[in-house]
């Protein structure tokens, strides 16, 4: 029993670090790849690269993007893609509100 006492501050940390850290990002894994089964063509998205186009073409694992005003076709795998720019945008209006109320 005297050890249990002891190493109840040990357990009690590994079930904190557990809850804060690997729950959240089971979600953010979770969230993330059904967006990526979700992509359809001509959704807009921005890369991991910060490059931001429409995807043309979808072939299984890769993406087939078109970007800028010349129209260059990029070929990327789909764990390339950041976010869509529907939700991107959303995120960065709902940051301008909070910094506008300060």
């Amino acid at each position: 029993m005297k050890t249990l006492i002891q190493f109840s501050p040990i357990i009690l940390m590994l079930i904190l670090c557990y809850i804060l850290i690997l729950v959240p990002e089971n979600k953010r894994k979770k969230k993330y790849n059904t967006m990526l089964e979700a992509l359809k063509v001509n959704d807009e998205v921005i890369t991991k690269g910060g490059i931001i186009g429409k995807i043309t073409n979808i072939q299984g694992k890769a993406v087939i993007i078109q970007t800028g005003p010349d129209k260059i076709k990029i070929k990327i795998d789909k764990t390339g893609i950041l976010d869509l720019m529907t939700d991107f945008d959303s995120h960065v209006s709902e940051k301008d509100k909070k910094e506008n109320k300060n």
